[in-house]
């Protein structure tokens, strides 16, 4: 029977700088280059005649590298950016609210 660290542990080796960047495509003369957020977690047990192993993993597509002749630039993925933006202004403008509203008293 295998053992179940061995494994998770050689499949988490692969994790890292390569599962964050793609690996770069020509398309039509540009160079693209994808990038994500990635983690991972596992998990393992072993017991009196019970034995378990479990993982899992997320990857957020952030944008893209794009080299030209005019050079590397970044372009972000507007819909990522939303996702973040959106919980981000709204605890803002709670805390902004409160500070005006301690300010009046």
């Amino acid at each position: 029977m295998p053992n179940i660290a061995l494994e998770l542990g050689k499949q988490a080796s692969t994790f890292g700088v390569k599962s964050a960047y793609g690996e770069p495509q020509d398309v039509d003369g540009v160079s693209i280059t994808p990038v994500a957020l990635t983690y991972s977690g596992f998990g393992g047990g072993s017991g009196d005649g019970a034995e378990g192993g479990g993982g899992g993993g997320v990857s957020i597509p952030v944008g893209v590298y794009v080299r030209r002749e005019e050079g590397l630039r970044f372009e972000p993925n507007i819909i990522t950016l939303l996702v973040v933006a959106v919980p981000f202004v709204w605890v803002t403008g709670r805390a902004f609210s409160r500070i005006i509203r301690a300010l009046k008293k």
